[in-house]
């Protein structure tokens, strides 16, 4: 028999699903355990194919709009990335029964551009054009209220009504560096910007990237299991690069790896998005086992023991469930 070529794994931790992602997949199984399928989601959950899959197949019906749904008793479930006000709003006028799946951190964020929407401010927004969450922060506030910013070029152009009176919010997902690079570009044109109390980019976010940042540097070749719509799983890739690992893939499943970037390689970095599950980290590694001799460490570089409660409706099946 032929001999494997000798691979370490370096396993990058935290990865994988946050508490956000978590509480948002149980409230459509707990949804769906109490009133039975269908029950309605707008938008993907999350962004991972595998897991919108897996509950489209236990009687999830996922739509992109509320126009969608067909008048209905069943429960409708908001994304995880959270809505525009006008959401919430046309589902009541249709007198749906509604879950709101918003991530805390994500809520966090529309709570603070509402408040400096309160004090007078010109809001700036760094994050993503078109990403679900940057919709819904946006659709928080008026028309106009809020303007977009995506890159520091974007900040060195930006024009505000009074430079004596902005505040800025950040999508929770971006990449640490660039925001950190785009909050100095607005920070050094406007020293009296408002920023968050607190660091808009979510701790799992953050953590992930952290982690990242160790183990690039050791490693030939870093997977990031997520899907390509996933914001956080490709900011991972980024941050891979950008440590000195230019051989950084993103792959939805391990059916999806292109064999021939690793041949000679002696070491893989492993992580995965926020959204994606471990049974996929796992099915990765097992992939390399069946071409490689393989030995896997852990490389910890944060704990996180974090976790957001549900909504009221679905507790007592909660309670019972894990009971």
């Amino acid at each position: 028999m032929e001999k494997r070529p000798e691979l370490d794994i370096l396993l990058c931790a935290p990865r994988g699903f946050c508490a956000g992602v978590d509480r948002a997949i149980q409230i459509v199984e707990l949804a769906l355990e109490k009133y039975g399928a269908p029950v309605y989601v707008r938008h993907a959950i999350v962004h991972n194919k595998y897991v919108v899959d897996g509950l489209r197949d236990k009687g999830a019906v996922f739509v992109e709009e509320l126009s969608e749904i067909p008048e209905t008793d069943a429960p409708v479930v908001f994304s995880a990335h959270g809505v525009p006000k006008s959401v919430p709003a046309d589902a009541k006028s249709r007198n749906m029964f509604f879950l709101d799946a918003t991530c805390p951190l994500v809520s966090k964020v529309h709570v603070e551009a509402q408040r400096h929407h309160a004090e007078g401010h010109e809001i700036v927004l760094i994050g993503h054009k078109g990403h679900p969450e940057v919709v819904g922060t946006m659709g928080q506030l008026p028309p106009g209220s809020i303007s977009l910013i995506e890159t520091v070029e974007d900040a060195q152009a930006f024009v505000p009504r009074d430079p004596a009176n902005l505040a800025f919010v950040t999508q929770t997902t971006l990449s640490v560096d660039d925001t950190r690079e785009i909050v100095e570009a607005l920070k050094l044109r406007f020293p009296a910007i408002n920023g968050p109390h607190k660091e808009d980019i979510c701790y799992a976010t953050t953590n992930r990237q952290e982690a990242i940042k160790a183990v690039a540097p050791e490693v030939d070749a870093m997977i990031v299991v997520g899907s390509p719509n996933s914001s956080n799983s490709l900011r991972l890739v980024e941050v891979a690069e950008r440590a000195g690992c230019t051989n950084a893939v993103l792959v939805d499943r391990a059916s999806e790896i292109d064999w021939s970037r690793y041949e000679g390689i002696r070491s893989l970095g492993v992580s995965a998005g926020a959204s994606a599950p471990e049974k996929l980290v796992d099915e990765v590694i097992e992939a390399f086992a069946q071409r490689f001799a393989i030995k896997v460490e852990a490389r910890v570089t944060a704990r996180e023991n974090i976790a957001f409660n549900i909504p009221r409706e679905l507790r007592t099946i909660e309670a019972a469930v894990s009971r």
